[in-house]
């Protein structure tokens, strides 16, 4: 085993038989030939069963929704960036040149991806069980750290909420502008409401991100009055 990949392996508790998978898992596309997105589908599905199983257990009194909100915030691609982070695997990735020139070593995107592909991988390497106990004990922190009483609803949600419970039309959301690289794009979203005259406008670095941003803004204005 290299020397670089041994103090993954240290980092992530795990140590491979077929070093080729890690290798594999940490493959972006802009790289070129075989990459991780096969892994990461593999790692996203096994994620999410695990925290579901592990949230259903944990909390026996909660209903469908909470835990699903739950789950949501715990394999959601910020917290998986965090976790990539947390294993410095941004020292590890094998990109192309142009995501190399751009810091894509940085991108939540792209580290979140690796850590679902680490997930595929040790699963195809060691399986189901193996999997599950990396996965419960990269996340122990955070799932002792998880109350129903913190279970909050994204902003969209809680706007669409806040207008049906008055009897208000459900807000429009429209893309107006996209700038930037393609793989640095800023998008800006206007979220039209019939309690405003203007839209509230919203901006991330995907249209869902942009959307949120603006629903959160609509939310603080209509709570001043």
């Amino acid at each position: 085993m290299s020397s670089l990949y041994e103090k993954l392996c240290r980092r992530i508790g795990y140590f491979f038989a077929d070093l080729g998978l890690l290798e594999l898992a940490l493959t972006h596309r802009s790289y070129g030939g075989k990459n991780n997105e096969r892994l990461e589908f593999l790692g996203d599905s096994i994620l999410n069963y695990v925290i579901a199983e592990d949230l259903f257990h944990r909390f026996p009194k909660a209903k469908e929704g909470e835990l699903s909100r739950l789950r949501a915030s715990l394999v959601k691609g910020d917290t998986l960036a965090e976790l990539a982070r947390e294993f410095q695997l941004g020292d590890f990735l094998k990109l192309g040149a142009g995501e190399l020139k751009s810091g894509g070593f940085r991108r939540d995107s792209i580290l979140a991806d690796a850590v679902e592909g680490i997930i595929g991988a040790i699963y195809l390497d060691a399986g189901m069980d193996v999997c599950r106990q990396h996965i419960l004990e990269w996340y122990k922190e955070r799932l002792n750290a998880t109350s129903l009483k913190v279970v909050t609803k994204d902003a969209k949600t809680r706007l669409q909420e806040f207008l049906q419970a008055r009897k208000h039309s459900l807000p429009q959301y429209e893309v107006v502008d996209i700038v930037g690289e393609p793989h640095a794009q800023t998008f800006f979203v206007h979220c039209q409401i019939e309690l405003f005259d203007a839209p509230i406008e919203g901006k991330g670095s995907s249209r869902r991100i942009a959307e949120q941003n603006a629903a959160a803004k609509a939310l603080k204005e209509l709570e001043k009055n």
